[in-house]
């Protein structure tokens, strides 16, 4: 018995100590990020061996990086996009989900095939033909031309799918005797019951939106319009680079979203879990 016990201790130790290996080599790139960001002027970030602890640490470089590039400008744009992206994502995905879950109609499956085959096709793919549809539209250097293509997504709407088909059909029935309708059923019945799988679609949206580069960078010239990724890519000079002030923009850029995720973390796992339960 002793032994059995000895042996377990063991083995919980070393998943330990392992988990703690695996944790510093994920938030390795972070930390020294963070150094590099707090090291001053003086120091060489370059210096071999590197080395991880700032010798004279300090904190002028996020005043600084505030000061170099209009930065509350592009926070503020990106706060917008953002939030437009996944206001319009979480609605859409939802409304689109929502038959393909509730619903029987002829074709249902083949829909859901085809969206999810959609995942398949990387977005390069989609650039062109977006772009021209954008500049047609007279979406260059907007709001909505940025949020235009995120607006709904397979895995939101494969994501809700799934959440919708956990939730007992008996509701929509007792609903439909009370004299409720198809939306009401929609948004006073499911929705307050998929809060889980709602916010973990708002964190991956947020996320995606917060970061994204690639697109802003085609649609948007004016710098008054650019995002903070953008912001971020103009102090990589193209001769010479203050690396300590991309480290703390960095830094700074990810703040929201760390705080997005602490915030709404206690439904993430739940939500995550849902596709599992019920194909």
């Amino acid at each position: 018995m002793a032994a059995k016990k000895g042996t377990s201790i063991i083995k919980k130790i070393l998943l330990y100590l392992l988990l703690i290996a695996i944790t510093l080599f994920m938030i390795g790139p972070f930390l020294w990020l963070l150094s590099t960001a707090l090291k001053s002027a003086s120091e060489n970030i370059f210096q071999y061996p590197p080395k991880l602890l700032p010798e004279e640490p300090t904190v002028s470089n996020f005043g600084k990086v505030m000061d170099v590039f209009p930065f509350w400008r592009y926070l503020l744009n990106s706060t917008i996009v953002s939030g437009l992206t996944v206001i319009l994502n979480v609605l859409f995905c939802s409304l689109a989900a929502y038959p393909l879950a509730r619903m029987n109609f002829k074709g249902k499956n083949t829909v859901f095939i085809l969206i999810l085959s959609t995942m398949m096709i990387p977005f390069q793919l989609l650039m062109i033909p977006v772009y021209i549809l954008s500049l047609n539209l007279g979406l260059q250097n907007t709001y909505l031309g940025m949020v235009l293509p995120h607006v709904t997504t397979a895995f939101g709407v494969f994501l809700m799918r799934q959440a919708f088909m956990t939730v007992p059909y008996e509701l929509d029935e007792s609903a439909r005797m009370d004299g409720a309708n198809s939306f009401q059923i929609w948004w006073r019945v499911l929705m307050p019951l998929v809060k889980p799988s709602l916010v973990t679609l708002t964190i991956f949206t947020f996320v995606s939106a917060w970061g994204d580069f690639l697109w802003p960078l085609i649609i948007v010239n004016d710098q008054n319009m650019f995002t903070l990724p953008l912001g971020l890519n103009m102090l990589s000079g193209t001769f010479t680079s203050d690396w300590r002030l991309i480290a703390a923009g960095a830094i700074i850029s990810m703040i929201p979203v760390i705080v997005i995720f602490l915030a709404l973390q206690r439904f993430f796992i739940g939500g995550a879990m849902k596709g599992a339960i019920k194909g």
